[in-house]
């Protein structure tokens, strides 16, 4: 986890790094290296005392849960996913936002009917989150864990419906999909290892404060 003297801070590549980098320079921390353009996987950054790990984004909560990272951001969907096990989760940092969704072809009799011979298939690599919602309805479906683009499933038999993340939904409405049901809201969250935040309190607290404050000045912009 460092020394005491260091912070650790796991974030993914893309769209969490570039949202999150303008809230961390709240409280004076910018990353002295683009990771799309160095091979470095730990960066340092204007802070001596804090260091950047760059790792994938299904990742992120294990390394915090771990130790190998006091802190982290980390989207709600890979989080629900993870269970949090080992994790605080003290700010909604606005970023990132969108939506899981349930999506299929626009066929609510084929899409949404439950009474089939065979159980419906859904494809996702959200397998908790669809297991979780499709069980509070009360039905039962075949699980299909994919890794790849989910929009395909569908089109090609590999199954009834999907569960997937939703932005924009030009995906979706490309290959003929539309969103059905709505899941949850998602964006990132800062996470903290439980025992940084007793040992390191003071300065996991005033990097909380400072991104609390970054957030709440960039509501508006932030905002869908």
């Amino acid at each position: 986890m460092g020394t005491d003297e260091t912070l650790t801070i796991a974030l993914s590549k893309g769209r969490i790094f570039e949202q999150a980098m303008p809230l961390l320079a709240a409280a004076d921390i910018r990353a002295l290296d683009d990771p799309e353009r160095s091979r470095k996987l730990i960066l340092d950054t204007s802070d001596p005392r804090v260091k950047l790990v760059i790792i994938r984004a299904s990742d992120v909560p294990t390394y915090v849960q771990y130790g190998a990272a006091d802190l982290g951001v980390a989207g709600k969907d890979v989080l629900l996913e993870h269970g949090g096990e080992g994790l605080y989760e003290p700010l909604d940092l606005r970023i990132a936002r969108c939506r899981m969704m349930v999506a299929g072809k626009p066929d609510p009799g084929l899409a949404m009917h439950p009474g089939r011979r065979r159980l419906r298939r859904i494809a996702t690599k959200y397998v908790r989150c669809a297991e979780r919602h499709f069980a509070a309805k009360g039905e039962q479906v075949e699980i299909i864990k994919l890794y790849g683009s989910m929009e395909l499933a569908p089109l090609v038999g590999l199954s009834d419906l999907i569960v997937d993340l939703v932005e924009s939904g030009n995906t979706l409405k490309a290959n003929g999909l539309v969103p059905l049901e709505h899941i949850c809201d998602i964006s990132s969250r800062l996470i903290v290892n439980k025992a940084a935040w007793k040992m390191k309190h003071a300065r996991v607290n005033d990097l909380l404060q400072a991104l609390r404050g970054a957030v709440a000045s960039s509501v508006p912009a932030a905002a869908d």
